[in-house]
């Protein structure tokens, strides 16, 4: 069985700048790292071993230069994936959902899969939609939210994801996808052993070319800022008794409406 874990680089937050004039954020000397949501994508995939021991995972990303970092690519295979697959050009540094689910559906065709495990959103749009189309694009089921995997099967697997007051459980046939939530495991932190293994297995850098995809159209994006920061008003209100809380709660009151 080949099971694909779905990643994305994305800017760590950390290094990231706000510009106080507009709010706009600036990445451009920020470390990029694998977003927090396809770290439980990748656990759960290796988790799956357990059920298929002989599965293969390769793990699976598409992107700009980002990807070209080898302390990045040695930190994903460190966690368990047997092989590594990226789909690397400029264009796709700022690609739109419904653009990366198009390259990720002819990588996924070429490399073969019985099973995709992505992250139910990344850390930096939490679009929450490339998995969702990558099934469509595939026209294989693709269920996201999941929370629990029950069982894996040669045909089908079995999982569980939380409603609003529910727990819903499906048997899906394989091929699919599906998108799991933080709630399904605690990623593991990569022993020094798996750190140093890392840099013996295998690497797959391909083009759009390779995949015979043409260069993705350019689209405008949603802008992404820093919440406006408001102004402090410093209203100090001495003493707890009756006349000192209603006078709190109206101002309170002011404020709200």
């Amino acid at each position: 069985m080949k099971i694909i874990t779905c990643y994305k680089c994305v800017p760590d937050e950390q290094d990231i700048v706000v510009n106080h004039a507009d709010g706009s954020l600036d990445v451009s000397k920020a470390e990029t790292k694998i977003s927090q949501y396809d770290l439980n994508a990748i656990e759960a995939a290796c988790q799956l071993r357990q059920q298929i021991p002989d599965a293969q995972i390769v793990a699976l990303s598409v992107g700009g230069n980002a990807l070209n970092n080898a302390k990045g690519r040695k930190d994903v295979l460190s966690r368990g994936p047997d092989e590594l697959v990226v789909v690397i050009d400029d264009a796709l540094e700022k690609a739109l959902p419904h653009q990366t689910a198009s390259v990720l559906m002819a990588a996924v065709q070429k490399v073969g899969f019985d099973l995709i495990v992505c992250g139910d959103g990344s850390a930096d749009l939490y679009a929450q939609q490339v998995g969702l189309l990558l099934g469509e694009a595939l026209n294989i089921v693709a269920v996201n939210g999941i929370s629990h995997i029950l069982s894996l099967t040669n045909d089908t697997i079995t999982v569980e994801r939380e409603l609003e007051d529910e727990i819903e459980t499906l048997t899906i046939p394989l091929p699919a996808v599906i998108a799991v939530s933080t709630d399904i495991n605690a990623p593991q932190i990569p022993s020094m052993k798996a750190i140093l293994g890392a840099a013996k297995k295998p690497v797959h850098a391909w083009t759009l070319a390779e995949l015979s995809l043409g260069t993705p159209e350019a689209r405008s994006t949603q802008r992404v800022s820093a919440p406006t920061q408001r102004q402090r008003q410093r209203l100090i209100i001495e003493g707890d008794g009756d006349d000192q809380i209603a006078a709190f709660a109206e101002y309170v009151r002011k404020i709200i409406h």
